[in-house]
């Protein structure tokens, strides 16, 4: 016999409870079991990660990392099927704190800082000393991005056959960069005695020889070259940034995209003077909305007082170097120069 709606009580009622009444908790998995890599590949949602002590896996970002960026030379932990087998996935669960981070934005403009690579040593910085034409802008302001990174930058001169690669080498001594030559005639002894036992970001514009470099350093990379275009700009032969393990494990490459422009929306001349502890120590003289360019718009800036930089001193080539850069950061106009 049917019961009438009249029989029914709160007891024969089960009410799910809804998403508001579900207890909340800051506790998340401790994964102490996760096995440590560095992030070597980037691709649409998946990362590939050299494990410190087994393969390379292919991982997921997990859920509880929610949308934390994770970029080629993060250090991760990852859990799950770490076997490296074809058709496995495991999940990034960890991002170690980084030790320094190369960014750059699209333009001036643009406020959305766009991370190049995060925890490497030193950037290689190549550059073609003839055709294309060496381009001192971007030069500049690949290093102003390496001194704010906590990067070390090294310039590396490609093309020598061409032309004598020291006049563009001498725009940059006063700010004590290093300078190596990798031509085609060049042996690389001097190239590998910087980028052994480190992990080194190349970068360069498209057509500079970048990509022929990292095959000649790592014969099995077979990074795609292109040539250089009738307008003097090279095709792109890389989309992805990929960290490349030198030969003999003696350290890695991350070979970046080529790019065309570096924005640095994300500094002030401040940040760039503060790399320098010296010029940094003068500026504290200087007075609010210093530019730190100097005469005429900086008639009382403190990097011009003969008792805190000494003229024909050290100190002051490094002043004029790096108000060339802090020209080169206030340019927003001929960046490929």
């Amino acid at each position: 016999m049917a019961r009438s709606s009249r029989s029914f009580d709160e007891s024969d009622v089960r009410v799910r409870p809804g998403k508001g009444s579900r207890p909340r908790t800051k506790d998340r998995p401790s994964h102490k079991n996760a096995k440590f890599g560095m992030v070597i590949t980037k691709d649409r949602g998946r990362w590939g990660v050299a494990l410190d002590d087994g393969p390379v896996v292919v991982a997921m970002r997990a859920r509880e990392m929610g949308r934390t960026a994770v970029e080629v030379g993060d250090r991760v932990g990852v859990v799950g099927d770490t076997s490296g087998r074809e058709g496995t996935l495991a999940r990034i669960v960890r991002l170690e704190d980084r030790t320094s981070v190369l960014r750059r934005t699209a333009d001036d403009t643009d406020p959305y800082e766009r991370i190049v690579v995060a925890n490497a040593d030193q950037m290689l910085i190549v550059t073609a000393v003839a055709d294309p034409p060496p381009r001192s802008g971007f030069v500049e302001r690949a290093l102003i991005a390496a001194f704010v990174g906590n990067v070390r930058p090294i310039l590396c001169l490609t093309k020598t056959d061409l032309t004598d690669p020291s006049p563009f080498a001498a725009e940059f001594a006063d700010l004590d960069v290093p300078v190596v030559n990798a031509g085609v005639d060049d042996t690389l002894d001097a190239v590998h005695a910087i980028i052994d036992g480190q992990i080194t970001a190349f970068i360069g514009h498209s057509g500079v020889g970048k990509s022929t470099l990292v095959n000649r350093l790592i014969p099995d990379a077979h990074r795609e070259t292109g040539e250089v275009s009738a307008v003097g700009k090279g095709r792109h032969t890389s989309t992805q940034s990929v960290a490349l393990r030198l030969p003999e494990d003696a350290g890695w490459l991350i070979d970046t995209p080529g790019i065309r422009s570096f924005g640095l929306a994300h500094v002030d001349a401040d940040t760039v003077i503060g790399v320098f502890g010296d010029l940094a120590e003068a500026t504290r003289e200087c007075p609010r909305g210093c530019t730190h360019l100097g005469p005429p718009a900086d008639p009382e800036c403190g990097l011009d007082d003969p008792r805190l930089i000494a003229p024909d001193s050290a100190s002051a080539r490094r002043r004029d170097a790096v108000r060339k850069l802090l020209v080169a950061l206030r340019s927003n106009v001929d960046w490929e120069s």
